[in-house]
């Protein structure tokens, strides 16, 4: 439990909710959703970003981060629309977690606007989990290889690597990292289902993890 990203998987089952690790698994049940502090962001944000508005129009939760976490993603444009709309509201999504992560405040980390369903409920145990253990991460997560699949006008599919080689433990008691050496555990492949919601948000529904992947290895 070294990682950092045993971080951004999805949905925490009872028995793998523990510190900086997490098993993902599909799921549609959104009975539960109304249970997680800052649900409702996902209709109607508290924040809104610095700056002027995106070119969507969507009135999205502000986003920031320490200064200490560096996320680096890399293959934004593809030239589809679509395409372009998913891999942008993964960024979001994934730096929602991390914000809850490094400042403990899960209602307004926005990761109700980006996550749903079984996925929701997992980025949010995941978070809590941590917040209570006063544990986070300093460092650069490295974002690549991802590849988006469009089935229709609402609903898609997104697969990415993770390269967490560079990313180490933070105490938030003591401000102190540990620094851990790298293994083909630092490397993980993600495959995010994701469905559009009727703001236009592309949430993530679904989020299974696979680390140690060939898939993703230097």
């Amino acid at each position: 439990m070294n990682r950092p990203a045993r971080l951004v998987t999805a949905v925490l089952t009872a028995s793998a909710a523990l510190l900086l690790t997490a098993c993902g698994s599909g799921g549609g049940d959104e009975s539960s959703s109304d249970k997680i502090a800052g649900a409702d962001a996902a209709e109607t944000p508290s924040a809104s970003p610095s700056g002027s508005a995106p070119a969507d129009g969507i009135d999205r939760p502000e986003i920031e981060l320490p200064s200490d976490m560096k996320l680096v993603f890399e293959g934004r444009q593809t030239g589809d629309a679509t395409k372009d709309a998913i891999l942008a509201d993964n960024q979001r999504a994934v730096s929602t977690v991390w914000q809850a992560v490094a400042y403990g405040d899960l209602k307004k980390s926005g990761m109700a606007f980006y996550y749903t369903d079984s996925a929701l409920r997992g980025v949010y145990n995941y978070a809590k989990d941590n917040n209570a253990r006063k544990t986070s991460w300093a460092g650069t997560l490295r974002y690549f290889d991802r590849q988006v699949t469009v089935f229709d006008k609402a609903s898609g599919a997104l697969t990415y690597c993770v390269d967490e080689s560079k990313a180490n433990v933070k105490d938030l008691k003591t401000d102190k990292v540990k620094v851990t050496a790298t293994s083909p555990d630092s490397y993980v492949y993600y495959n995010a289902a994701v469905k559009k919601d009727k703001q236009g948000v592309w949430q993530i529904w679904s989020l299974h993890e696979d680390r140690g992947s060939q898939r993703c290895q230097p």
